[in-house]
């Protein structure tokens, strides 16, 4: 019973920052998956997709209810990245480990980077 909780303490984590910041979740789920649930690293990574994918419906479907989301807009991103999905899947065996985590940790400096960069501005 005591792992069941760590599953869902991971996912409410995943899906705060998925609905908070649009995205995220992966932050959470994949150091997460891989610490607490002993998840090989490449299936955390696969596994978190999976679950990003389903968290963002939730709350697609949350922002769509509140009049926040704007489908016209996001078609070209919608189409975008589901070929860089079905690209990413077909070669993300063949990638090395650790470049997938040098990978994974830079895009993290770099949106912390972003985000510190921008706290001044107006919204």
């Amino acid at each position: 019973m005591k792992e069941k909780w760590k599953y869902v303490v991971t996912g409410a984590l995943g899906g705060l920052a998925n609905g908070l910041f649009g995205s995220g979740g992966g932050l959470f789920l994949v150091p997460l998956m891989t610490r607490w649930s002993k998840l090989e690293e490449r299936k955390a990574f696969a596994t978190s997709v999976a679950i990003i994918l389903s968290l963002s419906i939730v709350s697609s479907v949350v922002y769509f209810t509140k009049g926040a989301l704007d489908f016209s807009t996001a078609w070209p991103y919608l189409l975008g990245g589901g070929i860089g999905g079905v690209i990413s899947g077909l070669v993300f065996q063949k990638v090395p480990l650790n470049f997938l985590r040098r990978i994974f940790g830079l895009l993290i400096l770099y949106g912390g980077i972003l985000s510190l960069i921008h706290i001044s501005e107006p919204t």
